[in-house]
């Protein structure tokens, strides 16, 4: 397993739209070993394909809610092999969302409540099932990836602003 270099906006790869995984096999799947390895090391809840410049329709998630006994988020990685969300609810839910592809940068974004999602996992087999909450919203956020968007594209252009500002001076305070 490999740790792969996130994308950063405003990298152009970030903007294009993934294309559907053809076959789920050994080299899929070494890629989804990387992918976490990557997504765990950032750290993060989630990571799309195109992020690490892989343009597939390809997603991990693990949202470690639960711990141990001595305090340690308790890993529950799920793939997504073309996903696609079905029957969005018209209640929505806020959540402050941050992004490996726009490091410690956080704001409000409101998304659908409950949503279905159909996927394949990483041996292939279909899936149908109902996300709420905190699910719902990390599913969406990351399909936003297979479709070229970004987090940021869900604000104010003002938000948006100010939000690669303050990216442009912690980038240059790092360099």
């Amino acid at each position: 397993m490999a740790i792969l270099p996130i994308l950063e906006v405003p990298d152009p790869r970030l903007k294009l739209v993934s294309t559907p995984v053809d076959k789920v096999d050994d080299e899929l799947r070494a890629l989804i070993a990387d992918m976490f390895e990557t997504m765990y090391d950032a750290p993060g809840i989630g990571l799309a394909a195109i992020q690490v410049g892989v343009p597939k329709r390809l997603l991990v998630m693990d949202l470690q809610e639960e711990e141990d006994e001595e305090g340690k988020p308790i890993r529950q990685p799920r793939v997504f092999v073309n996903p696609e969300i079905l029957d969005p609810s018209d209640d929505l839910n806020t959540y402050t969302e941050g992004c490996l592809s726009v490091p410690d940068q956080f704001a409000d974004v409101d998304r659908p409540a409950t949503c279905r999602v159909k996927w394949l996992d990483e041996h292939g087999k279909a899936h149908d099932e109902v996300f709420t909450g905190l699910l719902a919203t990390c599913i969406q956020h990351e399909m936003d990836h297979l479709e070229g968007i970004v987090f940021l594209d869900h604000l104010s252009r003002l938000k948006r602003q100010m939000i690669m500002k303050k990216l442009d001076k912690a980038r240059k305070a790092a360099a």
